[in-house]
């Protein structure tokens, strides 16, 4: 079990732009309420590409291990700031100045599109981009140096974001959304300081990219395309934004997507969301892989998590299909 990530696991006992953006599709429903009806618009949501998603993915494994420093990490930055623009966001680089547990001075950047950014009711979502610069979960001595490429634990949730914003350029929500794909949140001391880890959300929640910025909520994202994934409801989560975590999981379930997002909860992670709650106070639900062993009630991340073969044999399209449309049936229906 990797337990420099989470701060407590424990199971209960059971356990986005055109300039004329398409018109969404809606279904009625009506609910009756002390003799009155109601009439609630039911948005039916685009259909999200796990193909696409995929190939978002590839792109980012491709450039190698974007960890500080390297040329990946450059280039990764420059390919952001591209696609975002291509599909119409407001794009903004957020740049800071950190230190790392191990006393190395850094130059974080952190990838903020924005959609509808007049629109006052706001959602965000995001997802860490950096790799781990050392596979030091790996089982061969010799790859514990070597920087993990960072494929599902990274690439996938900055993939599935990427594709949420090419769909929503072309049909646009009736929210603002932002999408920050926060840097250094993988450079962490294992076993160490919790506050190590996450730095880019750390440093964009204490320096808000506009002022008095807010959201009804976010959505982080993180290992979300290894195949078997599973989603549990996450104890931070639930304490800053159980409104928005029972919307989401219930959107699944009513998907199809039951056998990921499962209804059992679990301890709280260190993990980009714990700062976003603390620090910007915006209500977020981080939907992450966990693997829980029934028989020993442990658990533990996807089996290539910080090692040097979390690459693209990881990825699974049934899992990306399955957060995907989960996040756009939650976002056309705010």
């Amino acid at each position: 079990m990797k337990n420099y990530k989470y701060l407590s696991i424990a199971l209960g006992a059971l356990l986005l732009v055109s300039c004329e953006p398409d018109k969404p599709k809606v279904e009625t429903d009506k609910t009756v309420t002390e003799n009155v009806t109601e009439t609630k618009a039911h948005v039916v949501p685009p259909d999200f590409s796990a193909d696409s998603a995929y190939q978002f993915i590839k792109a980012q494994a491709d450039m190698g291990p974007r960890v500080p420093g390297s040329k990946a990490h450059d280039n990764a930055v420059a390919y952001f700031e591209k696609q975002f623009k291509k599909y119409g966001a407001d794009v903004i680089v957020q740049k800071g100045n950190v230190t790392t547990y191990d006393n190395k001075p850094w130059v974080l950047k952190n990838i903020i599109a924005s959609y509808n950014p007049k629109a006052e009711d706001r959602i965000l979502l995001c997802a860490h981009w950096d790799s781990r610069p050392f596979a030091d979960k790996d089982k061969t001595e010799a790859n514990k140096t070597k920087a993990c490429p960072g494929v599902n634990d990274g690439a996938s949730g900055v993939g599935v974001l990427m594709e949420v914003a090419r769909v929503i350029s072309a049909k646009s929500p009736n929210v603002g959304v932002d999408i920050i794909l926060f840097d250094l949140e993988d450079y962490g001391n294992d076993g160490g300081d919790p506050d190590t880890w996450c730095l880019g959300s750390q440093y964009w929640s204490k320096n808000l990219h506009v002022p008095y910025y807010g959201a009804k909520f976010g959505i982080l994202l993180d290992m979300v395309g290894a195949k078997g994934a599973t989603f549990y409801k996450e104890e931070i989560s639930a304490t800053y934004a159980l409104q928005p975590l029972n919307t989401i999981w219930n959107a699944a379930q009513t998907l199809g997507y039951g056998q990921y997002f499962l209804n059992q909860d679990m301890g709280g992670m260190t993990d980009d969301h714990k700062f976003v709650n603390e620090l910007a106070q915006i209500p977020c639900v981080d939907i992450i892989d966990y693997r829980m062993n029934a028989s020993t009630q442990r658990g533990s991340f996807f089996e290539h998590h910080h090692t040097i073969t979390d690459d693209m044999n990881a990825i699974d399209k049934a899992t990306l299909k399955a957060v995907g449309q989960t996040l756009l049936e939650v976002i056309y229906n705010q």
